[in-house]
């Protein structure tokens, strides 16, 4: 029998004071949500996938 871990979530370095920001979870998967609908649930990547949309966001 397999326990499987919550999610570790922490804020992005970037999120406003107001709490407008968003949350991720590094692992196997990473995953992305919105801190303020985090019962809408949210995206998951592939550790790939998101360092290539990273670069993108970033320019490079």
């Amino acid at each position: 029998m397999s326990t499987q871990r919550e999610p570790e979530w922490h804020k992005s370095s970037y999120s406003a004071a107001n709490g407008s920001c968003v949350e991720v979870a590094e692992g196997k998967s990473v995953l992305v949500r919105d801190t303020q609908n985090r019962e809408s649930g949210h995206l998951s990547a592939g550790a790939s996938e998101w360092t290539a949309l990273l670069a993108a966001v970033r320019g490079r």
